[in-house]
């Protein structure tokens, strides 16, 4: 019989990797406006440049991501899927401490001024590769140690606690900007809502270390019979047999060489390195943005003569969807959006945490349908639902409409993403590798969805405050352009991405073999 409190219990402690990625990438949302007026606004910058700063600063965790994505791979398929989330959880902790305090080995806490800016932005690129390597683990954890039938409800809840996270952040936010006024907030209370960081961290820590080793990475490391004795745990005695050998049989077949991968890393590399290089020659202040953005684009595309691996391409480009139809701009900048809207401070929180309940909501529906819809029509129902939605969003900022109707845009477009390309996304991810090449092959597209997110994030300011578009389109370009990647996301998986509902792992390895 299975053991399903010991199933739900491992999933649990590894969905918090999930939660303190949320919770991460989420607690910036509420200290956009500080940061800028802390960081940004003392060193007089023209607008342009100022915006661009400010999108820098904001989405610099993203950075870290990318990196920690990149590296998550190797150090799982090195040490173990749960020593890398051991690591994730201390970055965590340290880039809470630093971001809230970045002059703490230099003076007193709360002394620092805008010239800690860059300080601040290093700890959020380490904890940035926190969040990059419980990404990428936490859910492949899930994935290693969950029976076929309910793999896509527990990989689901990871997303689920990244949601949780957010809106977790949010009332903490709220919370904090109550306790003083505007200028309270500017210099004090953003740092309390990045210290608060460190109560999950903590906890995230201490459970890990009560969470066994995934079996299929303890088979491929040959201890078969500590694999066994996990499996005997979570699974009855016939099924946990049947488990082990199919896994057995998975890593004993010849495993698809890495040189493919490797060489597309490789690639992706020195045109970085070139294209980083030419924008510092020809002075460009944002050389380092540029040549991350612009080095993965011309890896897309020209994928084929470099690396020619369908897979892996797969994987990608369902990473690079799920941030180009816009996601994180509602997460990161929605106290922003609803400011433009013409609301204040304190209320801007406050319907930042409707859309986190929305998302909660729905990312609930999709746990309980996941298994037994199917992922590809959650897919494209929901990129449908989310191009719909950004496209009249985009329409009401146009024709100067911005009220209660641009609320419910938003509040669609959480929900079309929370039911489909939120969880689904991760549970693919999880599901379409695979197993010797797994942790690899999906760092590879994890970091890709890092840079697509970092490529959103930072581009959104300079559209949405570009006095340009702003004139002539009123804020409704970048809108717009999210619902036509709605529309292209909907399309790929159409055409491209396989239905993996009930399948075991080894089964969608030997799907892609033929």
């Amino acid at each position: 019989m299975r053991n399903k409190n010991y199933i739900f219990g491992i999933t649990l402690v590894a969905t918090l990797g999930g939660l303190l990625f949320g919770y991460d990438t989420a607690v910036i949302s509420g200290t956009v406006e500080s940061l800028r007026k802390f960081f940004i606004e003392p060193y007089n910058l023209p607008l342009d440049q100022a915006n661009a700063l400010e999108g820098f600063v904001v989405s610099s965790a993203l950075i870290g991501c990318i990196l920690g994505a990149s590296f998550a791979g190797l150090l799982s398929q090195r040490y173990g899927r749960k020593p890398t989330l051991i690591l994730a959880a201390v970055l965590f902790l340290l880039s809470a401490i630093g971001s809230a305090w970045p002059e703490l080995f230099f003076g007193m806490p709360g002394s620092g001024d805008h010239s800690f800016m860059y300080l601040f932005v290093a700890y959020r690129i380490i904890g940035g590769v926190g969040v990059g390597l419980a990404s990428m683990v936490s859910p492949m954890y899930i994935a290693e140690v969950a029976p076929a039938d309910r793999r896509g409800n527990l990989v689901s809840w990871n997303q689920f606690a990244i949601i949780f996270g957010m809106l977790v952040v949010y009332f903490v936010n709220y919370w904090i900007a109550l306790q003083g006024d505007a200028q309270w907030l500017h210099s004090i209370g953003w740092r309390w809502m990045f210290a608060s960081e460190v109560i999950p961290a903590i906890l995230f820590l201490i459970f890990l270390f009560l969470v066994p080793e995934t079996p299929r990475y303890l088979v491929m490391r040959g201890k078969t019979s500590a694999a066994s004795a996990i499996l005997h745990k979570l699974l009855d005695r016939q099924e946990a047999e049947k488990e082990l050998s199919d896994i057995q049989e998975s890593f004993k077949e010849k495993a698809p060489s890495l040189r493919p991968y490797f060489s597309f890393m490789g690639a992706w590399l020195l045109k970085f390195v070139i294209i980083f290089a030419a924008l510092e020659l020809l002075g460009n202040t944002n050389a380092l943005e540029l040549a991350l953005i612009f080095s993965f684009v011309i890896s897309l595309i020209f994928p084929i003569r470099s690396f020619g691996v369908v897979i892996i391409m797969v994987g990608i480009l369902l990473s690079a969807f799920q941030q180009f139809v816009g996601i994180n701009v509602v997460l990161y900048y929605a106290p922003e959006i609803f400011k433009t809207m013409g609301a204040n401070t304190d209320v801007a929180l406050l319907q930042q945490i409707i859309v986190g309940a929305i998302n909660l909501s729905f990312t609930v529906l999709a746990i309980f349908t996941v298994d037994r819809f199917g992922r590809r029509p959650l897919m494209i129902i929901g990129a449908l639902v989310m191009s719909v939605a950004m496209l009249l969003l985009g329409t009401t900022f146009y024709t100067n409409s911005v009220g209660i109707g641009s609320l419910i845009c938003m509040l669609v477009y959480t929900a079309g993403f929370a039911m489909s390309w939120g969880p689904v996304c991760w549970v693919l991810l999880a599901e379409i590798f695979p197993n010797s090449i797994r942790s690899t092959v999906m760092s590879i597209a994890v970091a890709g969805q890092w840079v697509a997110n970092f490529l959103v994030s930072w581009t959104f300011p300079m559209l949405d405050k570009n006095q340009y578009l702003t004139d002539n389109f009123n804020h409704g370009v970048s809108y717009w352009i999210y619902g036509v990647m709605g529309l292209l996301a909907a399309f790929f998986i159409w055409k491209m991405v396989p239905e993996t509902k009930g399948k075991t792992l080894e089964e969608m390895e030997k799907y892609w073999k033929r």
